[in-house]
């Protein structure tokens, strides 16, 4: 990989970056009272783009006090195609570094009818929230999401936004009164309400597709959260016809915020059987698995099936340099979604304190060593004295960092790999049994009492 690229400047990256935060700086105080100057920046970022004259329509319209639920629409679709366009720009970056190519065609289907009053309902209350700004929320206007998101979910269509409503309000609801809030987490909570926002319009469905051929596990990305956990498998699929290409399979669950570390395997493990795979080191055979455009396999177990052995790092030395990187949806065209599997060997390794640098062919590249889950043999320390690497390429605070999945080592001078996911399919490791007794013990007492709570 040629990490050179991945220091160079990135032209018009910063421009477009500083219009964003302007915009986002305009949802402090609330659109009602709106700093001017940042709404003319994003309208002057957009100046050449075919949203231009809606947005300086909606830009004016908000200025005088006078905008409606549809000029809100319009600035949260331009603050989005404004992140699409850095999106695009650093992924370019990436496929010149990586040498692989980009898959560039992305197919969408009729979405399914969904139900407008419902939508209108949630466009309201996010209407409500911009006119308010962060520092002017109270419990009365963040309370107003419930019944919204209590008559979204039972609507299939609509759990992804009844989803990002509830997780959205209850951050708002900790963080009440907003006048009192010392920090804002700008970009996130303008994130939240940008893509909420375009959620309830109509939109097309991601087209799905089947895919029969060879799946060759890279490596796991474990997120934990206090109430949910979902493991993301990194993969290479070998179709039975046509190039090889970059996938993912995802599986989650719910969780008590009790069971962490190795226990959290326990919830995602017979949801997904290539969690096992993945521990393993095996491949497995797909017949008609359905697949998105965007490279994500919607796991069904029946169309899978264990295979031969497959090494990780064969994987990467051999297959990864020729697969397709697939290509992203416009509502997905995000910096935080950029997550590209890379092969790494023949660096350098500095260590300070707890930063962990690699240096390729005299470029520095940071390791984000606190994606590194616990609940895994994988560690900083290993990283650290390992010969080879395979992680994912993330950008994160105005620059490329890698999160390993998978490091070799030469230990008594033979090689050794430990994979981040490990354990995902059960573990003879003396660490990994202990750690998931322990889940196991608390999986138990909350079982009880539950019982208890349910008897009475």
């Amino acid at each position: 990989m040629r990490a050179d690229l991945l220091a160079d400047p990135v032209a018009g990256l910063d421009e477009a970056l500083a219009a964003i935060d302007a915009f986002d700086g305009a949802l402090v105080a609330g659109l009602l009272r709106p700093q001017h100057a940042g709404l003319l920046e994003l309208a002057d970022a957009l100046a050449g783009s075919p949203l231009a004259d809606r947005v300086a329509e909606a830009v004016a319209k908000t200025a005088a006090g006078a905008a409606g639920e549809e000029h809100f629409l319009v600035l949260a679709a331009a603050r989005t195609a404004l992140f699409g366009s850095v999106h695009d720009a650093l992924l370019a970056r990436v496929t010149e570094a990586t040498g692989r190519a980009l898959d560039t065609d992305i197919e969408s289907a009729p979405g399914a009818p969904q139900s407008p009053n419902l939508l209108a309902a949630a466009r309201s209350w996010l209407a409500d929230l911009a006119r308010a700004g962060w520092q002017g929320i109270d419990h009365d206007l963040v309370s107003g999401a419930a019944p919204v998101v209590s008559a979204l979910l039972p609507e299939p269509g609509l759990r992804r936004l009844a989803a990002l409503l509830d997780g959205f309000a209850a951050e708002l609801a900790a963080s009440c009164p907003g006048a009192a809030l010392d920090r804002v987490p700008l970009r996130r909570w303008a994130d939240l309400w940008s893509r909420a926002m375009l959620l309830t319009l109509d939109s097309p469905a991601p087209a799905i597709s089947t895919a029969t051929g060879r799946l060759l596990p890279l490596g796991v990305d474990l997120h934990e959260h206090p109430t949910a956990a979902q493991a993301q498998v990194h993969a290479v699929f070998e179709p039975a016809d046509g190039p090889a290409r970059l996938v993912r399979a995802s599986v989650s669950a719910p969780k008590p915020d009790t069971i962490i570390g190795a226990g959290i395997w326990q919830l995602l493990r017979p949801h997904l059987s290539l969690l096992t795979a993945v521990s393993e080191g095996r491949a497995m055979e797909l017949t008609d698995m359905p697949v998105t455009a965007e490279g994500d396999l919607l796991w069904q177990d029946e169309h899978a099936r264990l295979g031969e052995p497959a090494d990780a790092f064969a994987t990467a030395r051999v297959a990864l340099p020729a697969a397709l990187t697939p290509a992203t949806a416009p509502l997905d065209r995000h910096p935080a979604r950029i997550a590209v599997p890379v092969f790494l060997e023949g660096y350098a390794i500095e260590r300070d304190e707890d930063t962990l640098t690699l240096t390729i062919a005299g470029h520095r590249l940071a390791v984000d060593a606190d994606r590194i889950p616990v609940a895994g043999p994988l560690t900083p320390e290993a990283v650290a004295t390992s010969t080879a690497c395979i992680g994912l390429l993330r950008w994160e605070a105005g620059d490329f960092r890698v999160q390993p999945l998978a490091v070799e080592s030469t230990v008594r001078k033979k090689t050794v790999a430990l994979q981040a996911g490990a354990w995902a399919g059960g573990t003879s490791d003396k660490a990994g049994v202990k750690a998931e007794k322990a889940a196991t013990d608390a999986a138990a007492v909350l079982r009880e009492r539950a019982g208890r709570l349910l008897r009475k």
